[in-house]
């Protein structure tokens, strides 16, 4: 299948990680269907790509199980199959102790990083089951909390926890239909959401440390990689961060 007639689904792909995905992809030749909950940046991202007529902008939230339907169906609608889903929509929530964190905090970040991402892993295999050819490729977007938490983090990481076992499950439940599930874990990617590690933020030690970032466009050059492997490989976990990050040592 040529570039041009690849079809990718962009979840969060109005900022960040989803933004930068979106962006190597169309520059790559694929088609995406970019989605989010503010319609302005989805479009914002089509224009700075210059890739109008291979995109679409389908404003979408994914804790919505209606919404995440209607979305697949724009993209078969528009361009006949699913060939990727970057599984990557995410919301954190207010770092304080465990006590203190508001039950709709973390309603709020369970309904959009475990349950959303189970819905669009589910309308992706009741797409790709179907099309002809058979078959598709899922990165789910874990992060380097999906191994180890950073302090008063526990909604975000129990959710990215929990997405290494979608990504296991669905990668196994996946074979027999052609269907390549992997994960990418990210840390310290340059966007506006992490600036603030650059003025320093809690450690496992207590003190308060600047910690660096790396460009974001690594991120979507990695997603790239992964999406572009022929179906009979898999990366089923790829972790990408910025170098001098604490992260395999204690601090």
């Amino acid at each position: 299948m040529s570039d041009s007639s690849r079809v990718a689904i962009v979840t969060g792909a109005g900022s960040g990680i989803g933004k930068a995905a979106a962006l190597a992809l169309l520059k790559d030749g694929w088609r995406v269907v970019l989605a989010g909950r503010r319609e302005s940046l989805l479009h914002a991202v089509i224009a700075e790509a210059g890739a109008a007529g291979r995109s679409l902008a389908v404003p979408t939230d994914v804790a919505d199980p209606i919404a995440v339907r209607a979305l697949f169906d724009r993209a078969v609608e528009a361009f006949g199959r699913v060939d990727l889903l970057f599984n990557n929509a995410g919301v954190g929530a207010p770092a304080v102790p465990i006590d203190e964190l508001p039950l709709e905090q973390w309603h709020k970040v369970v309904g959009t990083n475990l349950n959303g991402m189970f819905y669009c892993l589910q309308q992706a295999f009741r797409v790709m089951k179907a099309q002809q050819p058979s078959g598709g490729r899922i990165i789910n977007n874990g992060s380097i909390s999906a191994h180890v938490p950073r302090p008063h983090s526990i909604a975000y990481t129990a959710t990215k926890h929990a997405v290494s076992g979608l990504t296991k499950t669905a990668s196994l439940d996946g074979r027999k239909y052609d269907i390549a599930v992997g994960q990418i874990d990210v840390g310290n990617a340059g966007t506006e959401l992490a600036q603030r590690m650059t003025q320093g933020v809690q450690q496992a030690n207590g003190q308060i440390a600047a910690e660096p970032l790396m460009d974001v466009d690594i991120v979507g050059q990695s997603v790239l990689y992964m999406a572009n492997l022929p179906l009979e490989a898999n990366v089923m976990f790829h972790t990408v961060m910025a170098t001098k990050m604490p992260f395999a040592g204690r601090g």
